[in-house]
């Protein structure tokens, strides 16, 4: 009678331990992951975030049920120099006479800073939306202390539905990055010229296809001119009032050996941002729109070294880099590329701090052998040392050469803002410089 008593007893607090455990897991929580918050709000090296937040829910790094709160800040103090008054072709900051003034140009600032929330409902329904405060790459008017430029802005959000654990197909719908080549950089802070050039950000839906190494995504987007390198004409209107756009990647990663890993692949573009005709606007009205296309390629070696690469190009002509005007018109109109090699190494994957160094070149070409607006180029060289993998300090030098802002990127209309047969650009400008920073991740 005694062991009976036992057995009933055990079996009672089993039963009641497993109950309230289903409880538990059934309970709302609201945390912090500092590690996810980190992939997902660093601006500059994995830009494929839809596929990040997927792959780590796929993981179990978050709970159903739960709200997970994230913030990064950037601050930085930098020098450069330039050989042409006022005209620094740095992009990490707006190039303009409002950002950097004389020669010679230095500061101790805020670059950015993001909140993000995400909400893992169920396992196949998530929620993420990202605020992002940015003074020094705003589009708003005026310096980087106008309160035009200090503005916040939903950078992005969107619904994502999908479980890849029982199913190979995910999608989401809102304001996101578009799924267009490979555009992170393997520096620490600094974007490539590639991801300047290329890199999309709009309203739209994804669905895509990942199973057995094989990553293919579809995005359908919406027309007019969206918020980066995303324009297709509506009713010959910038207005978005319809989905005519759309980005197509496939991607393969082939498995070389257990620790060597090579991924490759190219996307598709429908309306890229280069379709507007003389005098070149930001955000303006288009006529018809440009295609591009992408390839690109990485290999992960023991995730100590990584060495990749990626080249886009419009399928036509960008009609604005032609200016009518003499001397100018003797420049013809040319197709856009853009071009990105870099590699980095890591000196440990383990202990409090990681450390890594890197670099990388980067091109833009939007006119032919000679124009002003020919090209800008980007070196950069960089050291990172990444802690708790959700921050880290960085350093870098860089060097641009040219200067080819995209606004009156071939000159303007008589006196607005230049005169007749001139232009701001200028293919022989070149800047350098150094930036110390500080990424903090929470």
């Amino acid at each position: 009678m005694k062991y009976i008593i036992l057995l009933f007893t055990a079996v009672f607090v089993v039963n009641s331990t497993l109950a309230q455990e289903a409880k538990d897991s059934l309970k709302p929580s609201i945390g912090i992951n500092s590690q996810l918050s980190y992939k997902m709000l660093e601006p500059n090296q994995d830009l494929r975030k839809i596929n990040i937040l997927i792959t780590e829910r796929q993981k179990g790094a978050l709970k159903n049920k739960s709200l997970t709160f994230g913030a990064s800040l950037i601050a930085l103090g930098d020098y450069q120099k330039s050989n042409t008054d006022s005209k620094f072709g740095y992009l990490m900051r707006h190039p303009t006479a409002n950002n950097q003034i004389g020669k010679e140009v230095s500061e101790a600032v805020i670059h950015s800073f993001q909140f993000s929330a995400t909400a893992a409902v169920t396992d196949w329904l998530t929620a993420y939306a990202e605020i992002l405060y940015d003074p020094q790459q705003s589009f708003g008017p005026g310096t980087i202390t106008s309160l035009t430029r200090n503005q916040l802005q939903l950078r992005k959000g969107y619904v994502l539905v999908g479980d890849l654990n029982k199913f190979p197909v995910y999608g989401a719908i809102g304001k996101m990055d578009a799924p267009f080549g490979l555009t992170g950089s393997v520096n620490p802070f600094t974007n490539s010229t590639l991801w300047h050039a290329f890199g999309g950000l709009g309203y739209g839906a994804q669905v895509a296809f990942k199973k057995s190494n094989v990553h293919a995504t579809f995005m359908a987007v919406q027309g007019g001119s969206q918020f980066r390198a995303l324009t297709t004409p509506v009713n010959d209107t910038n207005v978005p009032s319809k989905l005519n756009n759309f980005v197509f990647d496939l991607n393969y990663t082939l498995n070389i050996k257990e620790d060597i890993k090579f991924l490759f692949g190219g996307s598709y573009l429908h309306g890229s941002p280069y379709c507007h005709s003389f005098p070149v606007t930001h955000f303006s009205g288009c006529s018809d729109n440009n295609p591009a296309y992408t390839f690109y390629g990485k290999l992960d070696v023991k995730d100590r070294f990584t060495l990749k690469g990626g080249f886009a190009k419009t399928t036509e002509v960008w009609e604005g880099t032609h200016n009518p005007t003499p001397p100018l018109n003797v420049f013809e109109a040319s197709k856009v590329s853009s071009l990105e090699l870099g590699a980095k190494y890591k000196f440990n994957n383990s202990g409090t701090f990681k450390y890594a160094v890197s670099g990388e070149f980067s091109n833009f070409i939007s006119g032919p052998d000679g124009a002003p607006w020919e090209r800008q180029n980007q070196i950069v060289l960089g050291f990172s040392a990444l802690f708790d993998n959700s921050s880290k300090l960085f350093v870098e030098l860089f060097r641009t050469d040219g200067y080819v802002p995209l606004n009156f990127i071939s000159g303007s209309a008589p006196n607005a803002p230049f005169p007749a047969g001139e232009t701001h650009s200028e293919r022989d400008a070149f800047s350098h410089g150094i930036v110390l920073g500080a990424q903090i991740t929470l």
